[in-house]
């Protein structure tokens, strides 16, 4: 019954607030029985808030559910949707340190979005792009002519980054190499195969670039 008196609408964001509590349980590696103990609900009806767009939880559970995964109830509201990462203030005693090469492999992982940025004739540019890792290499589709599609040769930088505004904390993996423009049709299926996803843009993208690291570098900020 608490549950059922917790679900009034809450304001924007309604239908995205689910899939904000169940990104950022995965975050934190939570299971939903877990998260469900901690924020003092059913899982049951955690379940539900995750897996039914028009599920709202009332202000009391909202704020519990933020307590529980360590964030604020703007980041599960979508508050802050349209604004640059890292609005919130720094940590009081932050500390900053550096990745080794398998602590960046492990954080570019396998697949998200990241910006790639390359100097050209008219002047340096950055692109955010979908890409996936595969044979340890990061590669992207994109469209010939595109602001993206990198000359074959060109060093180009590669970062991918993530910022925690509950708690003041992010890293940042920097891959630096020369782009390659991948032709061969067995190799351009292959790729069109093993990435997770299509560029979220939409649009034909068809040329894939493959950027093998050549430098590999991160930093990591912590809260103390």
């Amino acid at each position: 019954m608490a549950d059922r008196r917790e679900s009034g609408a809450v304001g924007s964001g309604v239908g995205d607030i689910g899939r904000r509590v169940t990104l950022r349980r995965q975050e934190l590696g939570l299971s939903v029985e877990e998260t469900a103990s901690r924020a003092g609900t059913a899982p049951g009806y955690l379940r539900y808030l995750e897996s039914q767009p028009c599920a709202a939880p009332g202000p009391g559970l909202l704020f519990r559910l933020a307590e529980a995964l360590e964030t604020s109830v703007n980041q599960l509201r979508g508050g802050q949707v349209d604004l640059p990462e890292g609005m919130g203030r720094a940590a009081r005693r932050p500390e900053l340190v550096e990745l080794d090469t398998e602590e960046c492999r492990a954080r570019l992982s396998t697949h998200g979005v990241g910006r790639v940025a390359v100097s050209l004739p008219e002047g340096p540019v950055i692109i955010p792009v979908n890409y996936s890792m595969v044979d340890d290499a990061v590669v992207f589709a994109t469209a010939p002519g595109s602001p993206a599609a990198v000359p074959a040769g060109t060093e180009a930088a590669f970062e991918v980054d993530r910022i925690d505004e509950a708690m003041s904390e992010g890293w940042s993996v920097l891959v630096v190499g020369h782009a390659e423009h991948v032709t061969d049709p067995e190799a351009v299926r292959r790729l069109a195969a093993a990435v997770y996803s299509g560029p979220w843009a939409g649009g034909t993208r068809d040329l894939w670039l493959r950027i093998l690291p050549e430098r590999l570098t991160g930093r990591r900020i912590l809260s103390r």
